[in-house]
C-alpha cells in the first residue's frame, strides 16, 4: 500500500483527479470503477473542471459503480444513479451507455446481482477502482462480516451506515434498508486500486487499516492483500497513526 499524505479535503480531491486525468489520457479506453457519498464529491468536480477547461475526452471509457439502493430507481433523487448523473456523467462526454450502475428497482434484485457481476466480466474488469471507507470498514457496501470471497450481492445495511447516510434523505426511515454491491472479490479483481479519505471521523477506521489484522470484521483490511493500492488520505484522516 502507498499512502500519499495530503493536507485537506481540497488536495486529496485535486491529486485524485489529476491520478485520473493521467490514467484516462494515456488510456482514452480504461475502465473506471467509480464510488458515491460525499468523499469523491470534491474529485468530480475537478474531473468536470479539467474536461471543460482542457477538453479531456472520456467518449471510450466505462464505468462500473460500487454499488445501489434496493427499492430506488434511477430516476429516485437518492439514488446513486442520480448522483453519478448530477455529479459527473452529466457535464462530460462519456456515452450514457458506457456508464453502468445496478438497477435498484430491478424486479429481481438476484438476478441483477448476477447480470451485474457478469458485465464486470465480459469487460475485463475495473482497471482502477476509487473507493471510500466506512466508518465501521465497509467498502462499497460490504458490511463487517461479508465474505472475503463474495461477488455482485444483496446486502443489509448495518445502522452505521444507514445513520451516516441519512443526511442525504429527509429522514433515517427513507434511507432503503438494502443495497446491491459489488462483492470483496469483485473489489479486489481491480487492477488498481485508489482508497481516498478525509476527516476526523475516519481516523479511527485509518488506524484499524493500517495497524490492525485482516479479517472479514473489517472489509477494508482484505486491501492490505492487494498488489496495486493506493490511500489519499489527509492530515485529520492520519492523525492516529504516524505515516
Amino acid at each position: 500500500m502507498k499512502i500519499k499524505k495530503v493536507k485537506n479535503y481540497e488536495e486529496m480531491s485535486r491529486i485524485a483527479a489529476e491520478l485520473i486525468i493521467d490514467k484516462v489520457r494515456s488510456n482514452p479506453s480504461i475502465n473506471l470503477g467509480l464510488a458515491t457519498g460525499s468523499t469523491p464529491v470534491g474529485m468530480y468536480e475537478k474531473l468536470v473542471q479539467d474536461h471543460q477547461e482542457k477538453g479531456t475526452s472520456y467518449k471510450s471509457v466505462k464505468t462500473f459503480n460500487l454499488d445501489e439502493y434496493i427499492g430506488l430507481s434511477s430516476e429516485n433523487p437518492n439514488s446513486y444513479r442520480s448522483f453519478m448523473n448530477k455529479q459527473l456523467f452529466n457535464h462530460i462526454d462519456i456515452p450514457i451507455e458506457n456508464t453502468h450502475v445496478p438497477h435498484g428497482d430491478a424486479k429481481d434484485p438476484s438476478q441483477e446481482c448476477a447480470e451485474y457481476e457478469a458485465l464486470l466480466k465480459k469487460n475485463g474488469g475495473v482497471d482502477l477502482q476509487i473507493l471510500g471507507i466506512g466508518g465501521n470498514g465497509h467498502i462499497g457496501f460490504n458490511e463487517p462480516g461479508t465474505s472475503f470471497q463474495s461477488e455482485t450481492h444483496i446486502i443489509e445495511l448495518a445502522e452505521s451506515t444507514r445513520r451516516a447516510n441519512a443526511r442525504f434523505f429527509n429522514s433515517l426511515e427513507e434511507v432503503p434498508t438494502q443495497a446491491i454491491t459489488m462483492g470483496i472479490a469483485s473489489i479486489m479483481q481491480s487492477k488498481e486500486i485508489l482508497l481516498l479519505v478525509s476527516g476526523q471521523k475516519k481516523s479511527q477506521a485509518v488506524k484499524q487499516l493500517l495497524q490492525g489484522d485482516v479479517g472479514e470484521h473489517f472489509p477494508a483490511s482484505v486491501l492490505k492483500t492487494h498488489p496495486n493500492v493506493t490511500i489519499i488520505a489527509d492530515e485529520a484522516a492520519l492523525s492516529e497513526v504516524t505515516v
